[in-house]
């Protein structure tokens, strides 16, 4: 991950998020798929958002994407799921009648994982330390 300054902060916020369709149907694979990543790539360079890695499985999806200190995870994710449920059921309208008739796209649930470049444990030692000179 790169350290990113911004005109009143530097940063460098890395966060792992999956999240899976309803029903965990496997239905992101082929042409939905492509349109996925393109979909999510576009959302995270609208909003300033760096992809790291991103991988699309038939039933979930893994994105580790770079954030400012001002957004949250949950955003992220929130607006990922949002924007890519209507533009996948725009292109893709078989798909809402066939698996996901009346719902969205998304499940609820999402995972969530701060990545980072220190540990935990070199965190803790820093800040007991600061006093001791």
């Amino acid at each position: 991950m790169d350290l990113i300054s911004s005109s009143h902060s530097v940063h460098q916020i890395g966060v792992h998020i999956v999240f899976c369709p309803k029903y965990r149907h496997q239905v992101l694979s082929g042409a939905v798929e492509v349109e996925l990543k393109r979909i999510i790539g576009d959302v995270c360079v609208h909003y300033g958002w760096l992809i790291q890695s991103i991988e699309v499985m038939p039933e979930h999806i893994h994105l580790f994407v770079q954030i400012d200190p001002f957004t949250t995870p949950a955003l992220v994710a929130k607006t990922i799921k949002s924007i890519t449920a209507i533009q996948i059921f725009t292109l893709f309208p078989k798909l809402k009648g066939k698996k996901f008739w009346g719902s969205g796209l998304w499940s609820r649930s999402t995972y969530f994982g701060s990545v980072g470049q220190v540990s935990e444990e070199t965190i803790r030692k820093y800040i007991e330390n600061q006093k001791k000179g």
